[in-house]
């Protein structure tokens, strides 16, 4: 009886959604922003009122959605230590973004539609998490699509706003086709779009076969994850308000991908080769990421950069084999990323809409409780040692270490080189924001409510690391206890050890760097590769190039003769003829009966002629 409870989880967003959508006119902004926030809450509280029910897992049916031939889809949910660590995660993280975002909107015109979409996105993302079949994840994921969209182009009136929302559609549409491809094959190779069905049944799929699901199954992930080459248009998405960045960033949206890789791992791992693809990706992802951050002067620009580096990190540790470790880095980011977000909307609103870090500074002075919890987000980004972000990235290092392979063992060493530059842009942030120059951020004091939300996420992102805690450091790994999900190759104690060394001394000597560089008032990046950096490696144009351009030239090239023919040219033709033929058979006509009687006589003596013929022969 309790398992028909877990429903409520993702029912109960959107039931703030309706609440908000039907009866809002005639609410006040602040009932608005508690029915939104409430739902959220209630929803994490209903998760750790039914944390027991995830042990070993619950599977609940609701009603069949439909049925045609062997094909049985049904409302199902599956709450396991998986999915329930995921939904408590995204619900926590979502609560709090919703609270923040109450302050933060306080002004904003149209507050209900935000709030609104804001619940229908949690209530998608939820059935992304519990979804015990791949149609029904796949209805979540084509939610919180929409909803991005609708949410980054919030403030459409703005053209560049509306066109960012466009994009984020639009690119992770091209990677959702093939993910539905992956899906179909699915079903035609084994009958059932049920998760559970699908891995058991993987090994007995065709080893070719498996591989390309697999790959078709990635490109999908890296789409909804912003991952190369579908990142493009995450950086665009800050055209948002800031809570959107911080929900789609940190705790939802960007970490889909990774979660559908978990969720499938066991039919993932069956091809080393799809294995060692997603580390590639993860790995190119992460560091392309990391130094498209280090020259980017707007604050949400670098911070999205930066999600881009470290989701690929998560992409990195499923490749490698640890699907704990990816979970584990998945909720440390959650809790650093939402920080740094939020703070970013903080020192924005002080600013008076200032983005520009180089028009920044000052902020120990002006607002220190913010500086601090910037502080604390941006040394759990750079894994500074005993940090969340510090245990979470080298758990996954020490998986691609411990494979003892020539390949893993080369993607260590650029996630090395990435943590480094990781750990030299967030230092980079903190020192532009505390510059001593003349700035726009203003003496007023900050909403509490955007204040007080940031204070459990600040202490998370220093001590989340005790959720999974290595042996070495005297830890239980509970959260790998919890979820008992591949944890990868253990690494030996001297990998473990030595591995944390070599982290101290790259965060040591990103200190140095950033404290060198940019402690003074350093001038902005110029041009030459910097420029190529700050615009992301130029994919952009590189897709318009390749993508783009052939098409439109397709487009009016086909505009000029093919479509001008068939659409203008030949109706006008025809129709040319039909009035010739008309006009020819008028002169048929006279209007007297004698004649028209005189051609039907003529016309059936014809018809009888040729009947007599007919028998005759």
């Amino acid at each position: 009886m309790m398992g028909e409870l877990l429903f409520l989880i993702p029912m109960l967003p959107l039931c703030g959604a309706l609440i908000i959508m039907f009866a809002g006119g005639r609410m006040s902004r602040k009932l608005l922003a508690a029915v939104a926030s409430f739902s959220v809450i209630a929803s994490a509280l209903t998760i750790l009122w039914l944390w027991p029910l995830a042990a070993p897992q619950t599977r609940v049916s609701l009603f069949d959605w439909f049925e045609a031939g062997a094909l049985r889809v049904p409302v199902e949910i599956l709450f396991s230590p998986l999915s329930a660590a995921m939904a408590l995660m995204v619900t926590g993280v979502s609560a709090l973004i919703h609270l923040y975002a109450a302050s933060y909107l306080h002004n904003d015109p149209d507050v209900r539609r935000f709030f609104a979409l804001f619940n229908l996105f949690v209530f998608a993302m939820l059935i992304i998490v519990l979804a015990d079949n791949l149609l029904l994840l796949f209805l979540g994921w084509e939610g919180v699509g929409f909803c991005s969209y609708a949410l980054i182009g919030y403030w459409y009136r703005n053209p560049g706003f509306a066109a960012a929302g466009r994009k984020a559609f639009l690119v992770t549409r091209a990677a959702d086709v093939l993910f539905v491809i992956a899906l179909l094959w699915l079903f035609r190779l084994t009958g059932s779009l049920s998760i559970a069905t699908i891995n058991q049944q993987a090994t007995s799929l065709p080893a070719g076969t498996l591989t390309i699901v697999a790959l078709l199954l990635l490109a999908g992930a890296c789409g909804k994850s912003a991952q190369l080459p579908f990142s493009s248009w995450l950086p665009d998405a800050m055209a948002g308000p800031t809570p959107v960045s911080a929900l789609i960033h940190a705790a939802t949206m960007v970490t889909a991908g990774v979660y559908l890789l978990c969720r499938l791992f066991p039919l993932i791992s069956l091809s080393p080769t799809a294995l060692a693809v997603i580390g590639l990706v993860g790995t190119a992802t992460a560091f392309y990421g990391a130094s498209c951050a280090l020259v980017q002067r707007d604050i949400k620009r670098l911070l999205a950069y930066s999600t881009i580096s470290q989701v690929g990190y998560m992409f990195l540790a499923v490749g490698a084999g640890t699907v704990t470790g990816a979970m584990f880095h998945l909720i440390t980011h959650a809790f650093f990323k939402a920080l740094l977000f939020m703070v970013a909307g903080a020192v924005i609103h002080l600013a008076a809409g200032e983005q520009d870090l180089f028009r920044l500074g000052q902020l120990q002075k002006r607002a220190p409780l913010l500086f601090w919890l910037l502080l604390a987000g941006a040394l759990a980004l750079a894994g500074m040692p005993l940090t969340a972000g510090f245990f979470s990235k080298d758990a996954i290092l020490v998986a691609c270490f411990a494979l003892n392979s020539p390949w893993w063992t080369g993607l260590g060493v650029v996630g090395l080189i990435t943590a480094f530059l990781t750990a030299l842009y967030a230092l980079r942030l903190v020192y532009l924001l505390a510059a001593d120059r003349d700035v726009t951020i203003g003496h007023g004091p900050l909403p509490r409510g955007m204040i007080w939300p940031l204070l459990p996420l600040g202490l998370l992102a220093l001590v989340g690391g005790q959720l999974n805690l290595p042996e070495p450091w005297g830890g239980g790994t509970v959260l790998q206890r919890w979820l008992q999900t591949p944890s990868g190759r253990g690494g030996t104690h001297a990998i473990e050890w030595g591995l944390a060394i070599v982290t101290l001394l790259l965060f040591v000597a990103a200190w140095l760097g950033a404290r060198y560089r940019f402690r003074t008032l350093p001038m902005p990046p110029g041009g030459g590769v910097a420029a190529f950096f700050t615009d992301g490696w130029k994919i952009d144009a590189l897709v318009r190039n390749a993508v783009s351009k052939p098409y439109e030239a397709t487009g009016r090239l086909l505009d000029g003769f093919p479509e001008r023919w068939y659409t203008a040219v030949l109706p006008d033709w025809l129709g040319r003829l039909c009035q010739s033929a008309g006009r020819y058979f008028r002169t048929f006509t006279s209007g007297y009966v004698t004649h028209y009687l005189s051609g039907m006589a003529w016309g059936t003596f014809l018809l009888l002629a040729i009947l007599l013929i007919g028998l005759l022969r």
